[in-house]
């Protein structure tokens, strides 16, 4: 009888692992929701608080399940239903309530797009993903939802960062509309982006990242929205240097092109 208690476990001992990046992601669900809720209430500020916040725990879950060993199918999908809400539902509502409605059913149809072009991109990453690893690790095909969430606020951001006054008098009515059209073009194109997600430096230089990386969110946090603006500016200028890297390094490889035009049946 003591045998049998001591052997008891309520969840297996390798399903442990899985719960914890699970449960960053559920969390990160929840916040991207919530945003909702404060661009309802008229708090935007919050509200783009919220997705950024959902963003980290994007970047956290699944760096922490690779860590702990703890990768799962189910988190893989879970991850991919939840950046569907936190970083396509949510800011196409945050953006519709600041600006969108007032194009009314137009204004809709612009926000239905949008999360469209994000549902069929974390799709086409289930499957790309599931190949063989590569050099090609190094780069996304189209920029990610996470990306293309934060993006697609910019006009939001831009407000309240008060840059918008050393730019020419900005139309928010025609910039958010075309903003949403070009993200979502750049989420469904085969434009290589950077992932960042291998990033190799020497030993040497390893304490001016930590040091580079501290200034960068000590500043995130005193003057928010300038960064942000300038971090989305400086991302939109490295696409063009990430297609042309790619090239670069696709043609060193000798990668024959129709490699890259495998057909997908997406239905």
């Amino acid at each position: 009888m003591q045998q049998s208690k001591k052997n008891f476990k309520i969840v297996h001992e390798k399903k442990t692992r899985m719960i914890l990046p699970n449960a960053i992601t559920l969390i990160g669900v929840c916040i991207g929701l919530t945003s909702i809720k404060f661009a309802i209430d008229g708090k935007f500020t919050v509200a783009v608080l919220g997705i950024l916040f959902a963003g980290l725990m994007d970047a956290l879950d699944g760096r922490i399940a690779r860590l702990i060993k703890g990768t799962s199918k189910m988190g893989k999908e879970l991850d991919s239903l939840g950046d569907v809400i936190s970083f396509g539902v949510a800011p196409a509502l945050i953006m519709y309530f600041w600006n969108l409605q007032y194009l009314e059913k137009l204004g809709w149809f612009i926000c239905l797009i949008y999360v469209v072009c994000v549902a069929l991109r974390l799709a086409r990453f289930n499957v790309n993903s599931e190949e063989e690893p590569s050099w090609r690790d190094s780069f996304f095909e189209g920029i990610p939802s996470p990306a293309g969430g934060i993006i697609v606020l910019l006009p939001l951001i831009l407000s309240f960062s008060g840059l918008d006054r050393f730019l020419f008098e900005i139309n928010y009515d025609l910039i958010v509309p075309l903003s949403f059209i070009l993200v979502s073009f750049l989420l469904i194109s085969t434009i290589p982006t950077y992932s960042f997600k291998k990033i190799v430096i020497p030993r040497s230089m390893t304490k001016f990242l930590l040091f580079g990386i501290v200034i960068f969110f000590g500043a995130l946090l005193v003057f928010t929205f300038k960064i942000l603006t300038i971090s989305v500016f400086i991302y939109l200028c490295l696409i063009p240097v990430s297609y042309f890297h790619y090239k670069k390094i696709k043609k060193e490889k000798n990668i024959i092109s129709s490699d890259d035009e495998k057909l997908e049946d997406i239905l």
